[in-house]
Formats: C-alpha cells, sequence, structure tokens
C-alpha cells in the first residue's frame, strides 16, 4: 500500500506490435491508432516488435501472405515470389529466447507474421482464394511458448469485456513477478490473501488449490512453492468469471457491510444486482457501490481485496461501460492450446 492508503501496482511488461501506437513500420509505411494501446504506453513496460523489419523487409514493402504448400505453411512475397520463412523462424526463436519475464502480448490483429487468429492462409503465391484462417507465424509461436498468458489484438481488447479481462490479467501476474522477486513466504501469504476473492470469482476450486500450497504443509522451498503457484495461477486467471459467480462474490461482500445500510441502500443494491444478472447494467455499478460502502464503514479486509481494484482506476474507461451478456467474444478467435 501506498503512503494514502492506496494500492502499488506493479508495471506490467508486455509485448506490442511495433505498428501499434508506437512506430509507422506497416508494409505501406503506416501506423495503426490504438486509444487503448496509447494509454497502456504510459502505465507499462512496453516491448515493441514488428517481426517483418526485423528480417531486413524495409518500410515501406510488399506484403507477405501465409502460403501452404505441400502440407506445409510459408512465408512468402507474392510480389517478389521471396519465401522468407527460414529468417522469419530464425528471428522469432531468437526473440523468444531472449524475452525476460512477461506478463502479456498485445499483437496486430490479423497480421500474417504477429496475428493470433484469423490469418489468411492461401494455396498460392498468386491471385486465389483464402482455403484457411490461421494464427500468423510470429502469433502461433506465441500461443505455443505462452499457452494461458495474456495475449490479445488491438481489435478485441475494443470490447470493455475484454479489455478488463486482460488488465486485470497482467496486473495480477504483474504483482505476481513482485512476489518472486521478493522471495519470501511472507510475500506469497500476502499476495494469495488480497487476491482470494478475485481467484474465487474465477475458480472457487482453483483458489483452493492454491491455497494448499501457500500453506506449505511440507515445509518445501520457497522456490519450489513459487514455481508449483505460478503456472495454476495463470490457469486459474485465463478464463473470464462468470456471471454468477460475481453475483455470489458481491452478495458474499454485502455482508460486511450490510449491518450499516438503511433497507432502502440494500434494496437498491439488489435491485442492481437483479439488472447485472439480466445484462441491464455492467458489473461495475454493483461494485462501485460496494467500494463507496467499503470505504464508508473501512472494511479492512475487502479494502485489501484486489477483486475491487484489480488495476489502476486511470485504466478505467467509465464512460465506455457495457453490459456483460451477449455472445461471447472469447470465441471469436481460434481456441488457443491451454483454453
Amino acid at each position: 500500500m501506498g503512503t494514502e492508503g492506496k494500492r502499488v501496482f506493479t508495471t506490467p511488461r508486455l509485448v506490442v506490435s511495433r505498428c501499434l501506437e508506437f512506430d509507422a513500420v506497416r508494409y505501406d509505411g503506416s501506423r495503426i491508432s490504438s486509444p487503448f494501446v496509447a494509454l497502456l504506453r504510459e502505465h507499462a513496460e512496453c516491448i515493441p516488435v514488428c517481426p517483418e523489419v526485423e528480417i531486413g523487409l524495409g518500410i515501406p514493402r510488399e506484403s507477405v501472405r501465409i502460403v501452404r504448400v505441400g502440407g506445409e505453411d510459408r512465408l512468402i512475397q507474392p510480389a517478389t515470389g521471396k519465401d522468407v520463412t527460414e529468417p522469419m523462424h530464425r528471428f522469432i526463436a531468437g526473440f523468444l529466447d531472449g524475452l525476460p519475464d512477461v506478463e502479456g502480448f498485445v499483437l496486430k490483429h490479423r497480421s500474417p507474421t504477429s496475428g493470433l487468429g484469423g490469418v489468411n492462409v492461401y494455396p498460392s503465391a498468386g491471385k486465389s482464394a483464402a482455403i484457411e484462417r490461421t494464427a500468423g507465424f510470429f502469433g502461433r509461436e506465441v500461443i505455443r511458448r505462452y499457452p494461458f498468458h495474456p495475449k490479445e489484438d488491438e481489435g478485441r481488447l475494443r470490447d470493455h469485456r475484454i479489455r478488463d479481462h486482460f488488465l486485470t490479467r497482467i496486473y495480477t501476474l504483474a504483482d505476481f513477478r513482485q512476489v518472486k522477486a521478493l522471495g519470501t513466504m511472507d510475500a506469497l501469504v500476502r499476495f494469495h490473501t488480497r487476491q482470494k476473492l478475485l481467484l474465487k470469482a474465477h475458480s472457487a476450486g482453483k483458489m483452493r488449490d492454491l491455497g494448499q500450497i501457500v500453506a506449505n504443509r511440507e515445509n518445501r522451498p520457497v522456490a519450489e512453492v513459487m514455481a508449483r503457484y505460478g503456472p495454476i495461477l495463470l490457469q486459474v486467471l485465463s478464463r473470464a468469471p462468470r456471471i454468477g459467480t460475481n453475483l455470489d462474490i458481491l452478495q458474499h461482500a454485502l455482508g460486511y457491510v450490510s449491518h450499516g445500510l438503511a433497507p432502502q441502500e440494500k434494496a437498491f443494491f439488489l435491485e442492481n444486482l437483479e439488472a447485472y444478472r439480466a445484462g441491464r447494467v455492467s458489473l461495475a455499478v454493483p461494485k462501485n457501490l460496494l467500494k463507496a460502502w467499503i470505504l464508508r464503514f473501512d472494511a479492512g479486509y475487502l479494502k485489501a481485496q484486489a477483486y475491487f481494484a484489480p488495476y489502476p482506476d486511470d485504466l478505467m474507461e467509465a464512460a465506455h461501460w457495457e453490459t456483460d451478456l451477449g455472445r461471447d467474444l472469447w470465441k471469436d478467435r481460434e481456441k488457443e492450446p491451454g483454453e
């Protein structure tokens, strides 16, 4: 906690496509505008990358495409006939091998190198219709090496639910990176304690499993305990909480402050819970009501819970809340390993 009682957040470390708000490195010499990435740059340690520039294709350049040749995907520049598959594989391996611990990835939508899904595969370098959609060369290796890490493209991050889940994950993982750096059981216990409600919202069963690891009844070395805790934490966070689970958490939290509320206030809160259940308001509405009461009654346990402040307020774009019902946007991209 900071000197004024506010949570101090560890800065997350992200790999970001260089064309997103960093440099004009697209094939046509342009840069992509992304208000969210622009905002995120102020709060995260970003490692920008453009695989095509890194292998020497230049700016501007002829575009590349994924071509299926004899059952194998190749990266080819149709205008020149140049096959850059091997240089791309070498760059990707070297870049990812040299990465420090990172919390997540924000990559260019449908790029033949960086795309995480929806990238066209063609039967030839010539004019032809796509035969399949897949991840780009860099994107697919990120998926393979980091199956449970947060990774999104700038298009999907325009959606509030996906953006909120992504931010929650990267800040929780950054916090855990700091715990590992401290290297003490006390730091891990404090981390797990403040994350309890957030972890329970994602999976009550896995939260209990993590609690058993933290209890460390076998008296294992700290490094071993951290090594067991980390992978399960990644898996727990990989799926967003369900509406019903959030309702359970909110009703549980109400019990800590209900003693001081007027009947009308309780009724108003329950009305908003029902509105959230029905999809008429977002999770932010009942959560913010509870946050106000937590401060009003100085509810120490809840005040310390990351569930109510999983990332900095500056990243909460309250003017653009959306409801939590509708199509499952996590299914819009091809299913990733581990999901």
